[in-house]
């Protein structure tokens, strides 16, 4: 069996470039973030039928989730595989803070090796949300499933499916609200649109 699979980005958030947020509470849309969650979904209604919709538990991310869910008449279910990384004591601090720190340098150039203080490895994050994927594969399902999560685990579950190391995330972006997709068999995976945004 396989499962077409479109991996979503939450979208924009008020941290959005200036806070490493992680795992922090709150951090909700903003308005802005609002409209292109709703422009996003009315794409995937149009588009094809959606079976399923799965969130990470972050706030951002069900309320992008809940909008796809009000557009597609599908309910939203919570998944911690697809949480964000752990990203330890560097949770909620500031890009801007983190520039000079030399632990934070490593993590943005060997990413394969390079761990939070505190927190959970890259590899530890990707091998989470694909163990969930494969599992989506094993059943039969009358649609599309969207998977709502957070731009490094979606860049490290595309990089798993291209072959990529994990030291080449840096390499590609996922945009906040944009929607990436997969089809996932027991044979690998095949990606079919990668950072797909909506206008």
């Amino acid at each position: 069996m396989s499962v077409r699979l479109h991996l979503v980005r939450h979208c924009p958030h008020g941290d959005v470039g200036r806070v490493l947020s992680g795992r922090c509470a709150g951090s909700p849309l903003t308005d802005a973030g609002l409209a292109k969650a709703h422009r996003l979904a009315a794409e995937l209604a149009r588009s094809e039928q959606i079976a399923a919709i799965q969130s990470s538990s972050r706030l951002r991310a069900v309320q992008t989730a809940e909008a796809i869910a009000d557009a597609t008449g599908a309910s939203v279910e919570i998944i911690g595989a697809l949480d964000e990384i752990d990203f330890g004591d560097w949770t909620g601090r500031s890009f801007a803070d983190l520039d000079g720190d030399p632990q934070w340098r490593a993590w943005n150039e060997i990413r394969a090796s390079a761990r939070p203080p505190g927190g959970e490895s890259m590899a530890e994050a990707v091998t989470r949300a694909v163990a969930h994927i494969e599992a989506l594969t094993r059943r039969d399902w009358a649609g599309a499933v969207v998977c709502v999560s957070h731009c490094d685990v979606i860049r490290g579950v595309i990089a798993h499916y291209l072959g990529l190391g994990l030291d080449n995330l840096l390499r590609f972006d996922v945009e906040p609200g944009s929607l990436s997709t997969l089809i996932v068999g027991a044979w690998g995976g095949r990606l079919v649109a990668l950072n797909k945004e909506v206008a």
